[in-house]
């Protein structure tokens, strides 16, 4: 085990599995079905059995307590710890996070992080007979300016909230660059829902047209439907484990190191004047200057990212919390970019010439299962870097970074590299 002058140990993800994410109530199955699909993808790819797992963390926000024992045990009763996390919509980041810490402290050397939902189509509150964990974050949002009302009038609050928060977020981020319109920002969702069609995996694979994007069913000025990630049901699983459990088992051609990852929950601008701030931007930033800190790395050094594109003005907020791009210049990322084919016929757009965001799709094209989300996007960069992503791939890639965000709230940020022997350290 580790102590307090030990370097933590390296952590890899070795396997990894994921269902499709399905519309809910679209298809007939509960989250053990899920969870039984994606962690049995996950130990087949990397060729080891149940027993060998020694702990797992159960990520899911819509679910009752000990959900996560009654998923797993689908895949073997082994007496095992099961720890259950909820996160809002960092959830599946956090399990990997746990379970790399695991890892890293010595204590075990593989472990199960595994996330699931299934949900009701929009988001909701189940106890509202106390105080509301987003209650602080929703009612900051009205006091700097916000309208306290609906969206929608059939809408329920938490869905209405939600939205607003981010619809908000836009505006001020369009009041200080006039150049970002509701079309800049529909190009996005385009491109995402474009990168989609080639992710059998997706809810959406299918790109609507431009026009579609930018007009049909504007939910709260500039987000219209067509720029959100809808709700889904789905699952997703890593098998995270020792340097030492990979050597062992001959997995060094399977093994994606987990080279830096951090967890920025509020800080004082969370509750500032700036709507940005209050839905996770400096968290994200904070997050990323400490991966780019423990490993040495700069943007300069990533081919690819999967971001928390829960709307499309999200992911531009995210051009440059990641630092791809100056403080207010995330646009001429797109601007200058351009469409390339890859070797399996699939095309990607290079942002700046140089950064592949989002090619699952993103959440946009994804969906949404709360809880299955962040390790969706894990599962996805392990692909990228193994070089198995297909019409996907991102040709060459080598390191990888990922952002997941809940409100309420909590920012993970997680750098990946393809396994190296002899190298040193992440920090802890």
């Amino acid at each position: 085990m580790a102590d307090g002058l030990s370097k933590p140990q390296r952590a890899f993800v070795v396997g990894v599995g994921m269902t499709k994410f399905e519309r809910p109530k679209s298809k007939d199955w509960d989250y053990p079905d899920m969870a039984r699909e994606a962690g049995e993808a996950a130990l087949k790819d990397a060729g080891i059995p149940y027993s060998d797992v020694k702990a797992a963390v159960a990520s899911y926000c819509y679910g009752e307590p000990t959900s996560g024992q009654r998923a797993v045990y689908e895949l073997g009763l082994t007496g095992v710890p099961v720890f259950n996390v909820n996160n809002n919509c960092s959830s599946g980041s956090t399990a990997l996070m746990m379970a790399r810490r695991l890892v890293q402290s010595g204590i075990e050397d593989c472990v199960l992080a595994i996330g699931f939902e299934k949900m009701e189509g929009g988001l909701s509150e189940r106890y509202t007979d106390r105080v509301s964990p987003v209650g602080r974050h929703m009612d900051h949002m009205v006091a700097i300016g916000a309208d306290p009302g609906l969206i929608q009038p059939k809408m329920n609050r938490m869905t209405s909230d939600v939205i607003k928060l981010f619809a908000y977020a836009a505006r001020e981020y369009m009041d200080l660059h006039p150049e970002v319109t509701v079309e800049e920002l529909a190009k996005i969702a385009q491109k995402n829902r474009k990168q989609g069609e080639n992710n059998p995996r997706a809810s959406f694979q299918k790109a609507p047209d431009i026009q579609s994007i930018t007009t049909k069913a504007m939910l709260c000025h500039p987000i219209t439907f067509g720029m959100t990630a809808a709700t889904a049901d789905g699952s997703a699983a890593a098998i995270v484990c020792s340097e030492n459990y990979v050597k062992q088992n001959g997995l060094e051609n399977k093994a994606v190191e987990i080279l830096a990852q951090h967890m920025v929950t509020d800080l004082p601008t969370s509750f500032g004047n700036s709507f940005q701030d209050l839905c996770g931007y400096s968290m994200a930033k904070l997050a990323a200057q400490r991966c780019y800190s423990d490993t040495g790395l700069t943007p300069a050094d990533v081919q690819v990212f999967e971001v928390h594109d829960c709307f499309s003005c999200n992911e531009l907020f995210m051009y440059e919390a990641l630092q791809c791009a100056p403080e207010g210049r995330g646009l001429q990322m797109m601007k200058q970019s351009s469409w390339k084919p890859n070797k399996a016929g699939g095309q990607l757009l290079y942002l700046n010439n140089k950064w592949v965001f989002n090619p699952s799709g993103g959440l946009e094209s994804k969906g949404h299962p709360i809880g299955a989300t962040g390790l969706g996007q894990c599962a996805e960069l392990v692909w990228q870097l193994r070089g198995e992503a297909g019409r996907r791939q991102v040709e060459g890639a080598t390191v990888a970074m990922q952002h997941n965000f809940g409100i309420g709230g909590a920012a993970v940020v997680t750098m990946y590299r393809r396994y190296q022997p002899n190298i040193p350290q992440a920090h802890l």
